[in-house]
C-alpha cells in the first residue's frame, strides 16, 4: 500500500485566537498618527494637533477592506446589498522616551498597545518647521530605537513578573508533573528575557508550538506583528526617494527582520480622503502620478494577522465578505455568521471564486462538477463562496 500522505500540522499563532482582531497606530508624538487615522478611516475621529499627546484616549474606527472579489460578485449576482469586510483600528496616544518607567502617558500607552493584536508604527521622515518634533529634530532610526527600547523594557518587566509567578510553584520542590513543566517554562522565560535584553523582538523569531503557547499567556508587546509606515513628504513619496529610507531598512532588517515597510505620505492621503467621490480621488492620483497606498496598508495588515475571506452570495439578499483566521474549519466559519450555524452544522456547499467567475454562474459551476460538498473537517480556503446547511432550519 502507498504510504499515507503526511499532513503538516498548522503551528499555533502568536497572539489571541479569533477573527475580531484589532490594530493600533503607534509612534512618537507628532509623527502623523492621528492624521493617518483620519485618512484611513475617512472620519473626523482623532485629534491631530501640533503638540505632544493630542490623542489621550485611543480612538476606534472600523475600516472597509478593499475587495475586487466582492465587487465582482456584486456585479454577478446584483443583489440589493453589498457588505464588505472590516478591520478595526485604534489611534493610540503618542509614546515618549521613558514610557516604560511611566514618563508622559507611558502607562496608558503601554496598556492600550497591549490590548491590540498588531501594530502600525508611524515613523516620521519629513521636515516641517511648523510641526515640532518631540526629540527636537527628524531622525527616524533614533525614533525607532526609542519605541523599540520602551516596548522591550516593558516586556522585560512583564517577563520577570511572569517568572516570579513560576518560581512560587517551583520552590515547592518535589517531582510532580506540574513542577517539572514549570521548571521548563522558567528556563524558556529566561531565554525570552535574554532575547529582549539583546535588542530583539519576540515576534521575529522561530518558536515551537509549545513555546508559542507560553508566549501567548504573557501578552508581550514585542510579540505583535508590526508594519512600519514611513511618513514622507508628498514630494518624496511621489518621487520615491528619501535620504532616510536605506537606514530604516537596515534597522528593520536587524531588529525586526521579516516585517513590512510601507512608505506613504500622510498629508497626501489626508488630501485624497477629503475628496467627495472615488472619481475625484482617481483623477487626483492620476494628476499627481502616485496612487494611494491605503488599500495596501489595509490588506497587508490582514495578511500579517493571518486573516482570510470567504463569501456568501445570493440574488435576493446580499453578497457579503466574512473574515476568518487561516486554517478555520467549516463549522467555525459558519459560526462567524451565526453561532447556531456552528452548533447545528451539517455540510457546506463550496464554490471556488475563480471557478464561478470563469464559468459565469452557479448552474455552470454545478454542471462542471465543481460545486463541492464539504463536511466538518473541511478547512475553509481564501475566496471560497459557501452556502452552509444546518439543522433546525438554520441555513
Amino acid at each position: 500500500m502507498p504510504p499515507k500522505k503526511q499532513v503538516e500540522e498548522k503551528k499555533p499563532l502568536l497572539g489571541r485566537p479569533g477573527n475580531n482582531l484589532k490594530s493600533g497606530i503607534v509612534g512618537l508624538a507628532n509623527v502623523g498618527k492621528s492624521t493617518f487615522f483620519q485618512a484611513i478611516t475617512r472620519c473626523p475621529l482623532g485629534n491631530p494637533a501640533n503638540y505632544p499627546f493630542a490623542t489621550i484616549e485611543p480612538e476606534e474606527a472600523r475600516v472597509i477592506v478593499p475587495s475586487e472579489r466582492l465587487d465582482k460578485l456584486y456585479e454577478l449576482y446584483k443583489p440589493p446589498k453589498k457588505v464588505p469586510a472590516y478591520i478595526t483600528i485604534y489611534d493610540i496616544a503618542g509614546l515618549t522616551k521613558g514610557a516604560a518607567a511611566g514618563e508622559g502617558l507611558g502607562n496608558a500607552f503601554l496598556s492600550n498597545i497591549r490590548a491590540v493584536d498588531a501594530i502600525y508604527q508611524v515613523v516620521r521622515c519629513f521636515d516641517d518647521a511648523d510641526i515640532i518634533h518631540i526629540e527636537g529634530d527628524v531622525d527616524p532610526t533614533r525614533d525607532l530605537d526609542i519605541i523599540s527600547n520602551e516596548l522591550r523594557l516593558k516586556d522585560i518587566e512583564f517577563a520577570k513578573s511572569h517568572l516570579e509567578g513560576i518560581h512560587k510553584i517551583t520552590k515547592r520542590g518535589g517531582q510532580s508533573l506540574e513542577v517539572k513543566q514549570k521548571k521548563e517554562e522558567a528556563a524558556f522565560v529566561e531565554k525570552i528575557i535574554e532575547l529582549l535584553e539583546s535588542g530583539q523582538r519576540v515576534y521575529n523569531q522561530n518558536w515551537t508550538a509549545k513555546e508559542i503557547e507560553i508566549i501567548n499567556t504573557m501578552f508581550l508587546l514585542t510579540a505583535k506583528p508590526t508594519i512600519y509606515l514611513i511618513n514622507l513628504s508628498e514630494r518624496d513619496y511621489v518621487r520615491k526617494k528619501n535620504k532616510h529610507l536605506l537606514k530604516i531598512k537596515e534597522w528593520v532588517d536587524k531588529y525586526s527582520p521579516g516585517d513590512v515597510i510601507i512608505p506613504l505620505s500622510v498629508s497626501y492621503e489626508e488630501r485624497l480622503s477629503q475628496m467627495e467621490t472615488d472619481e475625484e480621488r482617481a483623477e487626483e492620483e492620476k494628476r499627481v502620478g502616485a496612487p494611494s497606498v491605503l488599500p495596501k496598508i489595509i490588506t497587508t495588515m490582514r495578511k500579517k494577522l493571518d486573516l482570510i475571506s470567504f463569501f456568501t452570495a445570493g440574488e435576493k439578499d446580499e453578497v457579503r465578505e466574512w473574515t476568518i483566521r487561516d486554517g478555520t474549519k467549516a463549522p467555525q466559519a459558519a459560526g462567524v455568521i451565526h453561532t447556531d450555524l456552528m452548533k447545528t452544522f451539517i455540510l457546506a456547499n463550496v464554490m471556488k471564486y475563480d471557478d464561478l467567475i470563469e464559468l459565469g454562474d452557479e448552474n455552470a459551476v454545478k454542471a462542471a462538477g465543481k460545486l463541492l460538498q464539504k463536511g466538518k473537517d473541511y478547512t475553509v480556503e481564501d475566496g471560497d463562496i459557501i452556502y452552509f446547511r444546518a439543522g433546525a432550519g438554520k441555513n
